[in-house]
């Protein structure tokens, strides 16, 4: 007991060499002047700070992961196979970063969705927006890029079949497919190329747009939806800390937990080594985030209007994503922001139906 109010002068002796050197003090003023509307569309605050933490879980595993892998056509499976065998809870670790990166994904997408039926886009939160759309690309390319890192035959084709999309692309495409594979076709240049962009360029894209983004959500707060804002009841709104930070890490503790029981009762496996020589596996597909867009090219007739129906439904799916990440400019009349609404949900609906018919559809036929 006696040792107590040492140890406490101890602590403020740290803390003030500490905030001396570093100005934190100066962020209290900050975290307690900052607060969060509460309403009845609350709960879609959460999937920011969401995926942060993923995001930073992802960033953790995959280190552990770095340690044990060799980025070589000749070495990369046999790293994996050994880092799930021989090292202790290698399999556990690669597990919840495969998990974890699907768990990313979706959280984005939700979380983009939800920012576009609130409305959270409009002025002057436009740059917001755009980062977010942003970090969405990112997320879907560390996705793509670790697929093949393993170097199984599932992983191979799927990455030829996945590299031959962009290759429709008018002008471009060419150009775009060579450089992503390194050459005419995957090859061992392809998995370095690959490595670099997963391990590096893109972590480092995504942590400065993160960055951005965080400050920029700082600096203009929690939008209101416009229904909450025409509703005319009081505002309300909590603590930043430590009522909604408490809140967050409930929320991350139960991701956590979720992604603990995936990768122990579905863990990560690793299949047959690629062979470039080998006959592609049937029913070859990519990641489910993947899925409504190579279902649909698949759907789509050999040809429509004279053109091929594959650069079609490439050139669409661009001129879409263009239309989403231009919305804060499109959406300016309040007289028509429903039909904006209305084009969310059929996008929505439109991915989901997608996405189950390509799960769902024999591969054979």
């Amino acid at each position: 007991m006696a040792d107590r109010p040492v140890l406490r002068s101890r602590v403020r002796a740290a803390w003030a060499w500490l905030d001396e050197r570093t100005g934190l003090s100066a962020l209290a003023p900050l975290a307690r002047k900052k607060e969060v509307p509460v309403h009845r569309h609350t709960i879609w605050y959460y999937l920011g700070g969401m995926v942060l933490f993923l995001f930073m879980l992802q960033i953790g595993t995959g280190v552990l992961l770095m340690i044990y892998y060799r980025p070589s056509a000749e070495e990369a499976y046999e790293s994996v196979k050994f880092l799930m065998t021989d090292v202790e809870f290698g399999w556990l670790v690669r597990s919840i970063h495969g998990w974890g990166a699907n768990l990313m994904i979706f959280t984005l997408f939700v979380h983009m969705f939800s920012v576009l039926l609130l409305k959270a886009y409009r002025t002057p939160r436009e740059i917001t927006w755009f980062s977010g759309m942003g970090l969405l690309g990112i997320a879907m390319g560390l996705g793509f890029t670790g697929y093949l890192l393993p170097w199984n035959e599932l992983a191979f084709f799927a990455t030829r079949v996945g590299t031959e999309i962009p290759g429709v692309v008018p002008f471009i495409g060419p150009p775009l497919k060579e450089f992503l594979r390194g050459g005419e076709d995957v090859t061992g240049a392809t998995l370095t190329r690959f490595y670099a962009l997963h391990v590096w360029v893109l972590p480092a894209l995504g942590a400065g747009l993160i960055a951005a983004h965080v400050i920029l959500v700082q600096m203009h707060g929690m939008s209101v939806p416009p229904a909450v804002e025409r509703s005319g009841a009081p505002r309300r709104a909590m603590r930043f800390v430590p009522n909604f930070l408490l809140r967050d890490i409930v929320g991350w503790l139960a991701a956590l937990a979720i992604l603990a029981a995936l990768a122990a009762f579905i863990p990560a496996h690793l299949g047959a080594k690629a062979d470039a020589f080998a006959s592609a596996p049937a029913g070859i597909k990519p990641e489910w985030y993947f899925m409504f867009m190579f279902q649909t090219l698949k759907m789509l007739p050999a040809t429509i209007l004279g053109v091929e129906g594959e650069v079609v439904g490439v050139v669409a799916f661009g001129v879409g994503g263009a239309v989403l990440l231009l919305v804060p400019f499109l959406d300016r009349n309040p007289a028509h922001t429903h039909r904006w609404t209305w084009l969310g949900w059929l996008a929505i609906a439109f991915i989901v139906v997608m996405t189950a018919v390509g799960y769902l559809v024999d591969p054979n036929k």
